[in-house]
């Protein structure tokens, strides 16, 4: 018998025999919970499906060149799997269908948006809560209001069109990522990461007074899909401090992002993910919110903020290009479908899944001598485009030559984000490559099976196995902004 005090002071007697069972059954389930599987499986059952179209080779390249060489002006009934975005392609869950069917469409002070207000203050903090269709719609106002000739906006990386909004608006959009985070090849835990004495250094030489906002893409999208670590969220907080300039989340993928954070810093590795999230933006002063992302909807974006000012203009602007303020350019009904998913995106179940399925993805391409972006990020596979057809130059688009030959071969979409999305021209026309030449593989949430995946795998390693027969590719047209979306292109 073994004598104990209680915290109220009582003694009371254990047998040895029950602390050594307890104790016993304690480490098995640690065991079990902590022992790897090497299957993943879906935290989910499919309550309905979707069918999709098989065309053969011949048709897939008549089907190309009907759309230029641009998989963006492929039709998706002619698309085996969809690999071009993860953003808005999320197969909903039962409980967001059913919010569906209950939303609120009432023109101003819907319940659906009071719901949906609630569960993105819950995990922000923030004062002002401003829906929009989707995220550019956000970037669009946010830099309306802030950007402007003369004006510089730093970002670890800015994807394409929060650089097509700053730029829009006459400002200047400038990324300062981390060295590490250049380099496809280099494994790093966080090299999403922004480079702090870098920004420092920008700062002093254009001045405080010119930076109206920094902001912090978790995850890094155009760096890979990479995070962002807590400690260089605080790192950037105190740059912000010092000098009196806002911080702003672009958080398309903030639960992602989370789960890395607990992942990969020892600090957080107990610490559940909801906490992760409201830590991170309770450095920032506002963010901006593509829900078509890690909202796990269709549809749907927002901006918060703290700053009143900004956000009455904000509003103002709201109500004439998108909608009156308690909708935002969206059905109600989208709404609660936000508010549900923002629920389901914290599920650490879920979060082990969608970043476990994307390294099970990264593993067998590696493993096979594919070259990719290393470590995977969390919401898509990166070919590393440079080193898979480096005989192509940057300037014929190697990526894009890469993206269209997965098509040509497997009915696989993708999209290239390389010199054909970031590339520029010099003072005398010459091409200016981006750092890094990639290839996404962005993948839908909740939409794909582990079979599809293979089936992605063994097509990828055979178009790398017959890669000398990729060939350059020139544009045809291209517009001012955005290019690659509309872009026409055809074989050197």
């Amino acid at each position: 018998m073994l004598l104990v005090e209680t915290r109220n002071g009582k003694i009371i007697q254990i047998r040895l025999k029950y602390l050594l069972c307890v104790s016993l059954y304690y480490c098995v389930i640690k065991t079990i919970e902590n022992t790897p599987m090497k299957t993943i499986i879906e935290p989910f059952k499919i309550k309905s499906v979707e069918p999709i179209n098989f065309t053969t080779a011949a048709q897939r390249e008549s089907l190309l060149q009907e759309a230029f060489y641009n998989p963006f002006f492929l039709h998706s009934k002619d698309v085996l799997i969809d690999f071009l975005t993860d953003s808005g392609t999320t197969a909903m869950s039962s409980k967001q269908w059913a919010g569906v069917m209950d939303g609120d469409e009432a023109y101003a002070g819907s319940k659906s948006y009071f719901l949906f207000e609630n569960a993105v203050r819950d995990i922000t903090g923030m004062k002002h809560i401003i829906p929009t269709h989707q995220g550019r719609a956000a970037e669009k106002i946010l830099f309306s209001i802030v950007g402007g000739k003369g004006k510089y906006v730093p970002n670890n990386t800015h994807f394409d069109t929060t650089r097509a909004n700053v730029e829009y608006s006459g400002a200047e959009a400038v990324d300062i990522l981390c060295e590490v985070g250049k380099h496809p090849e280099q494994i790093a835990d966080f090299k999403g990461n922004m480079d702090v004495d870098a920004l420092v250094a920008f700062i002093e030489k254009v001045g405080k007074e010119n930076i109206p906002l920094i902001m912090l893409t978790v995850t890094n999208n155009s760096g890979g899909g990479q995070p962002v670590s807590m400690a260089n969220i605080r790192a950037v907080r105190n740059v912000c401090n010092a000098y009196g300039i806002p911080l702003f989340i672009d958080a398309c993928r903030f639960a992602e992002n989370a789960y890395f954070i607990k992942q990969r810093e020892p600090e957080f590795a107990y610490t559940p993910i909801d906490e992760i999230v409201r830590e991170m933006f309770g450095y920032a002063d506002g963010c901006t919110m593509s829900a078509k992302k890690d909202g796990m909807v269709n549809t749907g974006g927002w901006i918060a903020m703290n700053n009143d000012d900004w956000a009455g203009k904000a509003r103002n602007l709201l109500i004439i290009t998108e909608g009156f303020t308690t909708y935002g350019g969206l059905a109600r009904r989208d709404l609660e479908a936000i508010a549900q998913g923002l629920k389901e995106v914290l599920d650490e179940n879920y979060l082990h899944y969608r970043i476990r399925s994307t390294q099970y993805f990264g593993e067998k391409l590696t493993n096979a001598g594919v070259p990719i972006l290393m470590p995977t990020g969390g919401h898509a596979v990166y070919l590393d485009a440079s080193r898979f057809a480096s005989h192509i130059p940057t300037e014929q688009f190697p990526g894009q030559s890469i993206v269209c030959e997965l098509y040509r071969h497997a009915g696989i979409r993708s999209v290239e984000i390389g010199s054909l999305m970031f590339g520029k021209y010099d003072e005398h026309g010459k091409h200016v490559a981006p750092p890094m030449e990639l290839v996404r593989l962005a993948i839908p949430r909740r939409v794909y099976t582990q079979s599809h995946i293979d089936y992605c795998i063994e097509a990828i390693i055979e178009v790398y196995n017959s890669r000398e027969q990729l060939r350059g590719m020139k544009l045809l047209y291209e517009s001012e902004y955005l290019r690659h979306f509309t872009a026409h292109l055809s074989y050197v």
